[in-house]
This record gives structure tokens, sequence and C-alpha cells, in this order.
């Protein structure tokens, strides 16, 4: 298994990455915190990877994922919807036991 983009969340940060010359990539991974015990890192990574990073190719779409952070995100697909509250990038990700009220935090079961 790896990390995996839907067709939705490809167009997005196609879009994303055409006003961003200096990004070279998308950070995804996880940290502590948040009331379920892990929060989900999301963001544009100017640099080139580290020895430390797992490097996934989506076409021209380059996404980091630090190995500590791929062991609690492999299987993941990353989307991006458009629902009645707006438009987000989603993690649906296989390994998630719960999550808070609000979504911005999660459990594993691989903890």
């Amino acid at each position: 298994m790896a990390l995996q983009l839907s067709a939705s969340a490809l167009g997005r940060l196609r879009e994303i990455f055409a006003k961003n010359d200096k990004a070279r990539a998308l950070r995804v991974g996880v940290r502590g915190g948040g009331c379920s015990g892990f929060s989900y890192l999301f963001e544009l990574d100017e640099n080139e990877p580290t020895e430390k990073d797992k490097v996934f190719e989506f076409e021209e779409i380059r996404v980091y994922c630090d190995k500590k952070s791929y062991f609690y995100l492999n299987g993941t697909e990353l989307d991006f919807v458009d629902e009645l509250m707006g438009k987000r990038f989603t993690f649906n990700n296989p390994n998630v036991e719960s999550s808070c009220g609000c979504g911005e935090s999660v459990s594993f079961k691989v903890q």
C-alpha cells in the first residue's frame, strides 16, 4: 500500500501549485496533539526531500511524508471534497480508530 491522491485532490493541487512557483511538493504527516492524540499535517514544502522522507509522485505533483508519519498514513487516500460546509482536503485513512467531534484530530489502530 501507499499514499494515494483522488482525481479531485490532484486537480486542486495542480491549481495550488500553479499559483506558488516556490513549492516543490506537498508535505503530509501526523503530529501529536488535539483531543484524540494526533492531528494531520498538510503544507506546501519549498525544500528537497530529506533522507527521512518517503516521496510519492502523482504525475507532476510530488508528496513528501516522513517515515514515522507514513506508519500511520500507509493506505490513506487524500481527497478534495466540495460539501455544504465548504471545500476542503480530507484524509481517508483506514488506520483511524476514532476522531474527535470537531474532526481535527484522530487516534489510530496501529499505535
